[in-house]
C-alpha cells in the first residue's frame, strides 16, 4: 500500500526561483506534492508554462523575468499574494557561472554579474517577500548554495566565493529576522543538472567514484531537503548550512 502524499504544505504559498528546469522544477514539485501552491520563476516563459503545466495549473503560476530585477521580484511576490493569498516560503535558487579559470584570469565584469545574481538578488528577494508578507506574516527560506562555497574548487573559485557569501548572508539573515522567519540553506555537490553537465558530462563514472555513495546528486535529492528544511519538521533550526554531497566533503573533494 502506498503512503498518503503528505501536506504540511496545505494552504501555503512559495515563491521558487529559477525553476523551469533542474532542482527548482524538482523543490517545486515536492512542494505541490506536499499541499503547496508555487508561483516559479525563470527567464523564459514558455519554459515556465511547460513547467507550470508539469506542476497542475491549479497549483502553481509562472512568471518570467531576471532573478536580479528588482521589479521583477516585486511583481513575482505580488503575483503570490494575489493568485494565492500569501508568500509563506521563498526558495532562492537561482545562480550563475558564466566565468571558468583561475581568479588571476578572471573577467571581473563576469565577477560582478556572479556576485549580482548569485548574492545581492537574493537578498532582495528576502527584502522584498518580508515587506510584502513575512514582516508580518512570518515565514521560511531556504537559499540554494554550494560545495564550492565550503572549500576552494579548481576553475569556479568566483562562483565558490559568491555561494560563500551567499550562506554567510543566510546565516546573517536568520540572527535578524528570527523569531518569525527562518532562514536556512543548502549546499549541493554536483547534481544532475544542465547547468552542472560540464562537471561531469562523459566522464559520471569517474566523478562519482570520489563520493563514498558512488553517484552523483539528482534533483529529487535537493527538492527533499529544501522541504524539510521549510516545514515545520525543521522548526528549531535556522541559520544552518545543510551539506548534500553524497559524502564527498568527508574525503576532502568537492
Amino acid at each position: 500500500m502506498s503512503e498518503a502524499p503528505s501536506s504540511r504544505f496545505a494552504g501555503r504559498t512559495a515563491i521558487v526561483t529559477g525553476a523551469s528546469r533542474g532542482i527548482g522544477l524538482a523543490v517545486a514539485e515536492r512542494l505541490v506534492a506536499e499541499g503547496a501552491r508555487v508561483v516559479i520563476t525563470g527567464r523564459k516563459q514558455a519554459a515556465l508554462d511547460e513547467a507550470v503545466a508539469r506542476l497542475g495549473a491549479g497549483q502553481a503560476v509562472g512568471v518570467a523575468g531576471h532573478a536580479d530585477d528588482p521589479d521583477h521580484q516585486a511583481a513575482v511576490v505580488a503575483r503570490a499574494v494575489d493568485a494565492f493569498g500569501g508568500a509563506d516560503l521563498l526558495v532562492n535558487n537561482t545562480g550563475i557561472n558564466p566565468a571558468y579559470g583561475p581568479l588571476v584570469d578572471l573577467d571581473l565584469a563576469a565577477a560582478r554579474k556572479v556576485f549580482e545574481v548569485n548574492c545581492l538578488a537574493a537578498l532582495s528577494w528576502v527584502q522584498q517577500v518580508h515587506r510584502a508578507w513575512m514582516g508580518e506574516h512570518g515565514g521560511a527560506v531556504v537559499n540554494v548554495s554550494s560545495v564550492a562555497g565550503v572549500r576552494p574548487a579548481a576553475g569556479i573559485g568566483f562562483y565558490g566565493a559568491s555561494k560563500a557569501m551567499l550562506t554567510h548572508l543566510t546565516q546573517q539573515l536568520a540572527v535578524e529576522l528570527g523569531p518569525d522567519i527562518r532562514v536556512n540553506a543548502v549546499a549541493p555537490a554536483v547534481v544532475k543538472t544542465r547547468f552542472a553537465t560540464a562537471l561531469y558530462e562523459g566522464r559520471e563514472e569517474e566523478v562519482a567514484a570520489a563520493y563514498p555513495l558512488r553517484r552523483l546528486g539528482v534533483p529529487t535529492d535537493v527538492g527533499g531537503a529544501v522541504a524539510f528544511l521549510l516545514s515545520e519538521d525543521a522548526a528549531w533550526i535556522t541559520g544552518q548550512l545543510l551539506v548534500l554531497d553524497g559524502g564527498l566533503t568527508l574525503t576532502g573533494g568537492v
